[in-house]
Formats: structure tokens, sequence, C-alpha cells
């Protein structure tokens, strides 16, 4: 204390309000590198994101997109495939009334996650779009993640053409069971429902996209 007080008053002052911001900061990253723990908006009581994704205007809006519905659960949803699965997650679906538990999904499915403020998902959604339209052999699901401007979400899927459907996670609530670590990212889940593979990269080309599914899922497009 003796040693601070013949500090000059500017740099006491800079002490003062430095070493309290820096120790927020750090709670900060430590809270949020670990999934296992509360987020940061839990410990300071903000709680989730409020977003709704399916208001009648964003419902008009993926209609005039002419973005298809989100798919139904798969006849074969009952039994559970052995190995890594889809965890039982239901979410919304961006821009339209319908929810879909991602464990009642079966493939050949292609599951990209994405955000409308990711330029790697921005170049990609063409090339996933091309393999929405070449094959009914696949389907093509995409997860809004972590997005808040649901209608700009749905705006960058009509700018690059997508039409295939997407389900919203506007809380992060794939990020743990997924091991998330960043975006696009993208799994291959089979007949069964296992998820067979993940891609953690973006697609380079169309000739990428259809290598990749023809290897991880088996198939001959």
């Amino acid at each position: 204390m003796r040693a601070l007080r013949r500090l000059p008053g500017w740099l006491l002052v800079a002490v003062w309000v430095v070493v309290p911001v820096l120790a927020v900061a750090l709670v900060v990253v430590s809270l949020t590198g670990d999934d296992d723990e509360p987020s940061a908006r839990e410990v300071l009581g903000l709680g989730t994101a409020e977003v709704d994704v399916q208001t009648p205007e964003l419902q008009r809006q993926r209609k005039a997109a002419g973005i298809a519905d989100c798919p139904a659960p798969s006849r074969a949803a009952s039994s559970r495939a052995a190995g890594p699965v889809l965890p039982a997650i239901t979410l919304p679906c961006l821009g339209d009334d319908a929810s879909v538990d991602l464990s009642t999904l079966r493939g050949p499915l292609v599951l990209n996650l994405w955000a409308q403020s990711c330029g790697p998902c921005r170049d990609e959604m063409p090339l996933l779009q091309r393999l929405h339209e070449a094959t009914d052999k696949v389907t093509v699901l995409g997860v809004d993640f972590q997005d808040l401007q649901p209608g700009m979400a749905l705006a960058l899927a009509e700018a690059t053409g997508t039409t295939y459907p997407s389900v919203a996670d506007v809380d992060g609530e794939l990020k743990a069971p997924l091991r998330l670590t960043g975006l696009p990212t993208t799994l291959f889940v089979d007949a069964d429902g296992r998820v067979v593979a993940t891609e953690r990269r973006a697609f380079s080309s169309y000739a990428d996209v259809v290598a990749v599914v023809e290897d991880k899922l088996r198939l001959r497009l």
C-alpha cells in the first residue's frame, strides 16, 4: 500500500481501473471456455437469447424465398442406432411453425451448421443447394447457429438461391453435444441415424461436396 501511495496520481487511477477490468475479462473467458460451466450470459443473469424465428413475417419471408418445409421424423425414429447419433434436441424451423427433434432424423442426411455472419458459409451454401437440387438420395438440412437476426439469415438464403430448409439453434444448444469449434460444420448421418463423419471446414467446390458425400455416406450420386 505504501508503494502505491508513492505512485503519481494518474498512474494510481489507472491501476484501480485496469486491474478490475482485467479480472472481469478473465472470469468471462474462463466461463466461455468450458462447455460444462454456465455461460457468461447465465452468470450475469441475462438468460438465453429471446429470438422468435417463427413470426408471421418470417414465415412469409421463407415462403417468398421458396424455402422447403423442414423434414418430418423418420418412420424408423423409434429405434436407436448403435454409435454416435444426433442429440435429442428439438429446434424450431427457421421461418416455419414446425419443429424438429434431431434424434428422429434418419439419412442419408447432410446437416450443415451455418450463420448469416459467416463468410465461408455464404460461399458454400450454393454448393449444398446444388446437391439439394441434383438428387433425392440425400436430404440437406441447415442449422442457423446462434444467429440473432433470423430475417437476415432468410435474406441470405434467398440471395444465395438456397431452398433447402433450416432449423434455428439461437441459444447454441448443439455446441457441446456436437463439439463445435467453428462454422461452417457439416455432419453426415446414415440411414440408421448414425453420425458417420463430420467436416469442420467449408467445401471448396461442388466436386468436393460430391466426393465427400459419396465417401462418407457410401453413395453413388
